[in-house]
């Protein structure tokens, strides 16, 4: 091993060092800081992320990375530190063009809005939160002008959360699924619905999270190397392999969210417990494709989690530990958890409808970015779409433009990569009834263990090293496309509905 190599290991570990703790600053900010302490953490998490900045945009490593970039260093270097310095060395070329003092500014900015964003959402009210939103677009604009001088804004965004995707992918097969999705859902709503009012009634959220806690441990979640918590928005953090975070949030009157919560975080952390070590404190460690990481979270709430055989062998004891599901049998559960109606909160949808809440986002994004809408009519415009494509219009802030937190981290781009999850999961299923034989039958038999394994060793092992159309190539051997999901949902809602 060279001198250089050792080097850029001794770098890296350092640099890995200060973004545990961005990480564990970011846990706590959002899960246990109290709110006159907030600016104390807030202040803190500038400061290392700063420093951890510096140490990712120096001229040190900038050598280091040239010098391992070299051919006949290059090809020495195994697949992982190939990827490493590859990627590494690219966002270093981005990450140079960022002055210091904006990146510092950002940061400052973005824990402001999140803070903002959250009182927002409390108070129902977007005023408090549109000058910060205001700041962030402007600000993730310049971003982009330093990092990708010349190029379309919107596509740097969506590329960096989704590799080789852009727009033009996009709008391909979104196309595909408004297609689909506009008269299926239109069948489905005038059909017979179930009853919901037996699920009426108040349910312990310490017994809710008893029920978190059986479901991560039944789809594959390793409580050793992973602990849950509270928060407003369930998220998922990971540290590493050994150290993986979720959180919940409890409605005494709504079983249903936290469990589908528990479900799908808990997806996101399997994904990060089962990435082979080797590649652990490389970037390859991290599945930067989102859409990819979605793919399993939703994988697990919607495909697994909503299939009747999921519930099959656990059903029991989730009645025993909530007894306001003793009065309502499987097949009444099973219809209510695939209900599909037109509501207001996205994280609530049915998979169905998800569709849409996120392409009506990803439109938004569009007019923010490519038609310039000022904040100030962001709030109509999203009113105006969920009426359009849901037949509903929110009645306040919170239930409309202020439900997800997304935008006030400056995470735009990111929500198209949910409905791209969806759209991957289509046709996982396809691969897994090939090689594994009946997902329906693997449930009812309680083998899920057989599917979460399936999905180590052809997803989760290989962590970042694939692109999302290289995995999709890999695994199920054909061309990315929308129809697998929508002859899934055609399948199993003319099913449920009588259609």
């Amino acid at each position: 091993m060279s001198q250089t190599l050792d080097h850029f290991k001794d770098y890296l570990k350092k640099l890995n060092t200060y973004n545990r703790v961005n990480t564990l600053l970011s846990w706590d900010m959002y899960t246990a800081t109290p709110k006159l302490g907030y600016q104390g953490m807030a202040d803190a998490l500038a400061y290392f992320s700063t420093e951890a900045f510096s140490l990712s945009t120096s001229d040190e490593l900038w050598k280091l990375l040239n010098a391992l970039a070299a051919p006949e260093e290059y090809e020495k270097l195994d697949e992982a530190m190939q990827f490493t310095v590859r990627i590494m060395k690219r966002e270093l070329d981005e990450s140079r063009r960022i002055p210091k003092d904006f990146y510092e500014s950002f940061v400052v900015a973005r824990s402001a809005s999140m803070q903002a964003w959250q009182e927002a959402k409390k108070n129902s009210d977007f005023s408090i939160f549109a000058p910060h939103l205001e700041t962030m677009i402007e600000m993730t604009k310049q971003q982009c002008a330093y990092t990708h001088p010349g190029q379309d804004v919107y596509d740097t965004l969506l590329n960096q959360y989704e590799e080789g995707m852009d727009s033009a992918a996009i709008d391909r097969v979104f196309a595909q699924m408004k297609e689909g999705l506009i008269p299926l859902v239109g069948q489905i709503l005038e059909a017979p619905q179930p009853d919901s009012e037996k699920f009426r009634g108040h349910y312990d959220p310490d017994a809710q999270k008893k029920v978190q806690d059986l479901l991560l441990d039944y789809i594959g979640f390793q409580h050793d190397a992973g602990v849950t918590a509270v928060s407003e928005h369930p998220f998922t953090l990971g540290f590493s392999r050994y150290d993986v975070r979720v959180t919940n949030h409890y409605y005494p009157d709504n079983p249903i969210s936290a469990i589908f919560s528990a479900i799908h975080e808990g997806g996101h952390a399997i994904f990060e417990q089962n990435v082979n070590p080797a590649l652990e404190g490389t970037p390859a460690d991290d599945c930067r494709y989102m859409g990819i990481h979605e793919s399993q979270s939703r994988f697990y709430e919607n495909i697994l989690g909503r299939n009747k055989n999921f519930w099959i062998p656990i059903y029991s004891q989730v009645q025993e530990l909530l007894p306001g599901l003793k009065q309502i049998s499987l097949d009444e559960f099973y219809r209510e958890i695939n209900h599909v109606k037109n509501s207001l909160i996205r994280t609530e949808a049915d998979e169905v409808t998800y569709g849409l809440h996120i392409i009506i986002r990803y439109e938004i994004e569009q007019a923010i970015f490519r038609d310039h809408v000022p904040v100030s009519q962001l709030p109509a415009l999203w009113n105006q779409k969920m009426e359009e494509y849901l037949k509903i219009t929110p009645p306040d802030d919170a239930r409309g433009i202020l439900q997800d937190m997304h935008w006030a981290d400056g995470s735009f781009g990111y929500f198209p990569s949910y409905l791209l999850g969806n759209i991957y999961d289509g046709m996982f299923l396809e691969a897994i009834n090939r090689d594994l034989g009946s997902l329906d039958s693997l449930l009812a038999d309680g083998r899920i263990q057989e599917i979460t394994r399936w999905l180590n060793t052809q997803i989760h092992w290989y962590g970042g090293l694939r692109l999302p159309a290289q995995v999709i190539q890999q695994v199920c051997g054909r061309e990315l496309s929308a129809q697998p999901l929508l002859t899934y949902f055609r399948k199993k809602y003319t099913g449920i509905y009588q259609l």
